[in-house]
């Protein structure tokens, strides 16, 4: 008996541990008000950020840069800001400059800079693997917001089939224990 109960526990196990990738990627962005790029990744996140605001997602973008990440003896800010001019997009484009560095800290830097927008619908863009939990802690700290949300691809880190790559594997452990810790502690504070 016990062990018809130990086989059918690993089986399901090993049906939820397959799934445990899925479970993390919330892709499904709306109309919005503005999107707002998250911080973390300077390539894939602005690409589908800049691709939405094309496709009539939202009259607005925000691209969020960490003001204390430096790249070689550069401002990150700087850099972005550089970015964001040349596009053909620049009148639609702001860069939203973050000192938090977590996504919960983020959202106050967020608020900051949608404060004067009268937006009330955003869209957020991040990578695939941290859509679940970036979407609750938004929700969550930013309630007078509707969020919905899009996910930036990135198969160098993260895929579906996370247990047959060690850096897909890390990844989704990683985010995993994150939205873990979301959940039972950080989310009561």
């Amino acid at each position: 008996m016990r062990l018809r109960l130990f086989v059918v526990l690993l089986v399901i196990g090993v049906l939820m541990a397959r799934q445990a990738a899925t479970f993390l990627v919330v892709d499904r962005p709306e109309k919005s008000d503005a999107i707002v790029v998250l911080a973390g990744e300077a390539r894939g996140r602005p690409a589908l950020g800049l691709e939405l605001l094309r496709q009539g997602m939202a009259p607005r973008m925000f691209l969020d840069a960490e003001t204390a990440e430096e790249i070689y003896d550069q401002q990150l800010t700087d850099i972005a800001k550089k970015y964001l001019d040349a596009l053909p997009e620049a009148g639609r484009v702001n860069l939203c400059a973050i000192e938090g560095r977590s996504t919960a800290a983020e959202t106050e830097d967020v608020a900051r800079c949608l404060q004067s927008t009268g937006a009330h619908r955003i869209l957020i863009v991040t990578s695939d693997y941290h859509t679940r939990r970036a979407l609750t802690i938004f929700s969550k700290r930013l309630p007078q917001y509707h969020f919905s949300i899009a996910a930036a691809r990135n198969e160098n880190l993260f895929s579906a089939k996370w247990w047959t790559h060690r850096e897909w594997a890390k990844t989704t452990v990683n985010e995993w224990f994150r939205l873990l810790w979301w959940e039972l502690v950080d989310r009561w504070r």
